[in-house]
């Protein structure tokens, strides 16, 4: 399957790829309960500030998921950064992916990376990659 996301919404991702690099940024795009496009981006705090893993604040989580569910919205796609790596799942984010209905975005802001941005299914420690579907 592949990820569907409106183009502003993956250009939001990677600028606040780039703004919080050093560090891993974070977040979700949301859609709505009957779409499958990503189209409200919800940046995140990494609250490990680090620039080899994320962590969402729990606190903020339940808000955010809490007004998901009065907006009538779903966590399409849950996205992070990496800073100096290509643009696939670590280790640590296969182990504490917890959303395998979610897309996982990973998008890179290292000078070498061959993509900027690729889609991911993880479910029970198994990596999948998904195309992006952009959409005006």
């Amino acid at each position: 399957m592949a990820l569907l996301i409106k183009r502003q919404a993956l250009g939001q991702v990677l600028a606040q790829a780039r703004r919080d690099r050093p560090l891993e940024t974070c977040g979700i795009v949301a859609s709505s309960l009957e779409a499958q496009l990503a189209t409200r981006v919800i940046p995140m705090r990494n609250q490990a500030a680090s620039q080899t893993f994320f962590q969402f604040d729990s606190q903020e989580q339940f808000q955010v998921f809490r007004s998901l569910d009065d907006r009538n919205e779903f966590h399409r796609v849950i996205y992070h950064s990496h800073t100096a790596s290509e643009a696939y799942p670590s280790r640590e984010d296969i182990e504490y992916a917890g959303y395998p209905e979610a897309h996982h975005l990973i998008v890179s802001t290292w000078e070498n990376a061959q993509e900027p941005a690729r889609c991911f299914r993880i479910l029970r420690g198994k990596v999948t990659e998904e195309s992006i579907s952009i959409v005006e």
